[in-house]
Order: C-alpha cells, then sequence, then structure tokens
C-alpha cells in the first residue's frame, strides 16, 4: 500500500475564479523522497498544506497510511512531522528549551525526549549551542534546529518545505546528510524546493506541479532524459514551465 494516495484533489479559494489544485492524482511510496516543485503560484504550498492537514481539499480524497483527516486527524498528526520554511521557533529560548517544548507536545517521556534532543544536537553539529538563546544563532543554526524541532517524535512521513533556504554552503551540507540518514532510517520524505540542482540529487521521484496539476512526474533520470537536449532538471523545469516570471500577489 502507498503511504500517500490523492485522488481528483480540487481546491478553490473563497473569492477565487479558478482552482488552485485542480483534479490531482499522486501516489508516494514508501521510504521514497519525493520532491514536489513548481514555480511560484503553482498549487505546490497548497498541496502541500493539505497533505498536512492545515487545508481542506473543495474535493478529491487524500490518504496517510489507508487514513483520512476526515476520520483519523489524531492517528495521522502521530506519524507525519512538518518542517516549516518559516522558522517556527521561539528566540528568547534556547535551542534545548525548544526541542523539549515541541518534543513534549508529541507525548514523548522526558527521559527519552532527553535522550533524542542530545542525539539530534550531536547530529548537526550543535551540541555546544544546546544552552545558547535561538536569537543568537546564525540562519543556518536556526534551520538545523527548525528541522530537530519537526522530528523529534520520528515520523514516518517527513514534509520539508525549502530545508536549505537561506543558509551557508557548509549548513546546508549538514543538513542535507541528515535528512538522507533519516530517510535510509526509514522516514518518507515530500520535500519543495526552488533549488533544482539540490533537488536533483536529493530526489528518488519527482513531481512537477503548474497551474494546479501535475505536468510531470518521474525519477531525476527520467524526466531529463524526457526532454530533448536537456541535461539537467533545471532544463527540464524550463522547458516544462517556460520563461514568463511568476510573481504575484
Amino acid at each position: 500500500m502507498p503511504i500517500i494516495e490523492v485522488n481528483s484533489l480540487h481546491k478553490i479559494f473563497k473569492g477565487n475564479q479558478y482552482f488552485t489544485i485542480n483534479n490531482l492524482n499522486l501516489t508516494i511510496k514508501r521510504h521514497q523522497v519525493y520532491g514536489l516543485l513548481g514555480p511560484n503560484g503553482a498549487g505546490k504550498t497548497t498541496l502541500i498544506s493539505i497533505l498536512c492537514g492545515l487545508l481542506n481539499p473543495t474535493s478529491g480524497t487524500v490518504l496517510l497510511n489507508g487514513l483520512s483527516y476526515r476520520k483519523d486527524a489524531r492517528k495521522i498528526q502521530n506519524f507525519i512531522g512538518v518542517v516549516p520554511q518559516e522558522y517556527a521557533l521561539y528566540p528568547t529560548l534556547t535551542a534545548y528549551e525548544n526541542l523539549t517544548y515541541f518534543g513534549s507536545l508529541f507525548g514523548i517521556p522526558s527521559h527519552e525526549l532527553k535522550f533524542r534532543i542530545n542525539e539530534g544536537l550531536n547530529e548537526v553539529g550543535l551540541s555546544e549551542f544546546a544552552h545558547k538563546q535561538i536569537r543568537t544563532f546564525s540562519g543556518g543554526m536556526k534551520r538545523r534546529i527548525n528541522i530537530l524541532s519537526g522530528i523529534l517524535h520520528k515520523p514516518e512521513i517527513i514534509f520539508l518545505d525549502e530545508p536549505t533556504v537561506g543558509v551557508d554552503v557548509q549548513s546546508k551540507e549538514s543538513i542535507m546528510n541528515y535528512l538522507k540518514r533519516l530517510n535510509k532510517e526509514g522516514a518518507t520524505i515530500i520535500y519543495t524546493s526552488h533549488h533544482l540542482n539540490e533537488a536533483q540529487n536529493f530526489c528518488s521521484q519527482i513531481a512537477i506541479i503548474d497551474l494546479g496539476k501535475i505536468i510531470a512526474q518521474g525519477t531525476p533520470k527520467q524526466l531529463i532524459e524526457s526532454v530533448d537536449g536537456a541535461e539537467n532538471l533545471e532544463n527540464v523545469f524550463i522547458n516544462l514551465t517556460g520563461k514568463e516570471l511568476r510573481d504575484y500577489a
């Protein structure tokens, strides 16, 4: 059974003329690193929000581990981890205090939580900064703590929105290595990014979304081979979505 199944999904916001998500179908297998890529306004953020249970679809079905948010929202929340693009951290608390707070929301016993926090801080190279306030951290350090706070309960499915945006090369390397280890240990990762070279190297499967529909999907290699003359995923992306600017407000 796929870990995520999306069938005939539609989403239209009140006052809008067009569907943000338009008859979208998607199947994600266990243990994949699945990239959801698209230009600004393509619908990928709306799709991720529906998959995380933050938005209700207008119509269609979404199943995670065979469960729907309509009937089993609490069960689903226990096996998914959500890491937003914006920092979801308290700046005046230390890294350890932030992680303790977020871990406690999942009911992790205190002794186990302490072990997981120390293990995670060591994994991302921040053990020596455990008791420093978040407001003193660099962008890359905040990004690493942001990821830890979303995965302390060891979720089966991890949603990542731009996990390396605005970080230095060293932090990016640390983050990507950590995410690869999580995937190797069994986590399914759903990933969005505008860093197409990163996506090409990280994802086992990719769907390109535009105008609320999936316009192409496959492995990075399959997508590159599907477009004449394409040398990388960026060439494929431009070929399929065009060169026009996608600014919107």
